[in-house]
């Protein structure tokens, strides 16, 4: 829950820097857990009531348009990671081919190192990228 926090809170429309491939896909799934309890609880209320699916359509709806930037701005930043610029989120568009290539490249590991679009986000200590390798006691 703390990636889905991280980037919803943190980087709510930060489309700058890189994102881990456990960042995006964790994103994902507990977005994917919001909307299907969502969809329940409007089923529920649909049960119950017209007027009561409606309000819990109507949340649906606001949780959807919510998490719209977030959404863009982790797989920007997940592109990012993968030495692609951010423009190539458009590449979903194309029928068929773009979303299977789209999955593709959110499933590839990132560069190792820093790229154009910032440093690691698996380093452990970014800013220090230089001083790779065995510590010499001097």
């Amino acid at each position: 829950m703390e990636w889905y926090l991280k980037v919803v809170r943190d980087n709510y429309a930060n489309f700058e820097g890189r994102a881990r491939r456990q960042e995006y896909w964790m994103f994902i799934l507990f977005n994917f857990l919001i909307i299907i309890g969502l969809l329940v609880l409007t089923g529920i209320l649909g049960a119950l009531s017209e007027s009561l699916a409606a309000l819990g359509g109507i949340v649906y709806v606001i949780y959807a348009l919510g998490v719209l930037i977030p959404n863009l701005a982790v797989a920007v930043r997940r592109l990012h990671d993968t030495g692609k610029s951010g423009w190539m989120i458009l590449v979903s568009f194309i029928p068929l081919i773009g979303g299977i290539w789209f999955l593709i490249l959110m499933c590839t590991e990132g560069q190792v190192g820093p790229n154009q679009y910032g440093p690691d986000p698996k380093a452990e200590y970014p800013e220090d990228l230089n001083n790779i390798g065995p510590k010499s006691n001097s």
